[in-house]
C-alpha cells in the first residue's frame, strides 16, 4: 500500500495484520480521486476532509498529500488509531488533521459542535457492520457538518447497495472496482 499522488506520491503506508483493517486498495484510492479531481489537481486546494472508519488513513492521507487543509481521521480502535498516527509520523505530517477517536455518530456530533464544515466525507465501516452505513449516513443527514457542495463517499461491497436516499442525502453516482464500489451522494437541502 502507497500514497498514490502529491506531495508523498510512492511513499509506502503500513496496515495491520488479519482481516480488522481492510485498507482501500491503491487502485481503487486512484479511481476515487481521479473522479474528485477530474483533472484539476488544485481541486482539493484548502478542503476539509472527514475520513470515517479510518482504518489505516489511506484516504486521508492521500487528500493531504493532495493539499487538503484539513483531515479529520475518525477511528474508534486504539490500535488503527495508533496506525494512523504511525503512518502520518512515517511521512513527517505535523499539521493539518486531528485523529478523533470515537465511533462515527458520535464524532459527527463532536465535529457538528466545534463549528466543523467539511468539503468531503469518506466512510468506509467495516464490510461486515453494513449497518454502519445507514447509521452514519442518516447521522450526517442530522448534523451540522454539510454544506451544499459536500460530497460524501462511501466505499462498499459490490454486492453490497447501502442505499439511493438518506434523508436529504441522494445518490448521484456510484462506480465498481473488482469487488468494490464507490457511491456517491450530495445533499438535496
Amino acid at each position: 500500500m502507497r500514497v498514490i499522488a502529491g506531495q508523498f506520491r510512492s511513499r509506502p503506508l503500513r496496515s495491520l495484520r488479519g482481516m480488522d483493517i481492510r485498507p482501500t486498495a491503491d487502485r481503487l484510492r486512484e479511481t476515487l480521486f481521479n473522479v474528485l479531481c477530474a483533472g484539476n489537481p488544485e481541486a482539493l486546494s484548502g478542503t476539509v476532509w472527514l475520513d470515517l472508519y479510518a482504518g489505516t488513513g489511506a484516504v486521508g492521507i492521500e487528500a493531504l498529500s493532495r493539499s487538503a487543509g484539513m483531515v479529520y481521521f475518525v477511528e474508534m480502535s486504539k490500535s488503527a488509531a495508533d496506525l494512523i498516527a504511525g503512518n502520518l509520523k512515517s511521512l513527517g505530517i505535523t499539521s493539518g488533521f486531528k485523529i478523533v477517536k470515537a465511533d462515527a455518530p458520535k464524532a459527527l456530533t463532536q465535529l457538528g459542535s466545534q463549528g466543523i464544515v467539511a468539503d468531503f466525507i469518506f466512510l468506509d465501516p467495516p464490510y461486515g457492520m453494513r449497518e454502519e452505513y445507514a447509521r452514519t449516513l442518516n447521522a450526517l443527514v442530522e448534523s451540522k457538518l454539510l454544506h451544499a457542495e459536500t460530497a460524501i463517499i462511501a466505499e462498499h461491497e459490490k454486492r453490497f447497495d447501502p442505499g439511493e436516499v438518506f434523508g436529504g442525502l441522494h445518490r448521484e453516482r456510484k462506480l465498481e472496482q473488482g469487488d468494490a464500489a464507490l457511491s456517491f451522494y450530495r445533499s438535496r437541502k
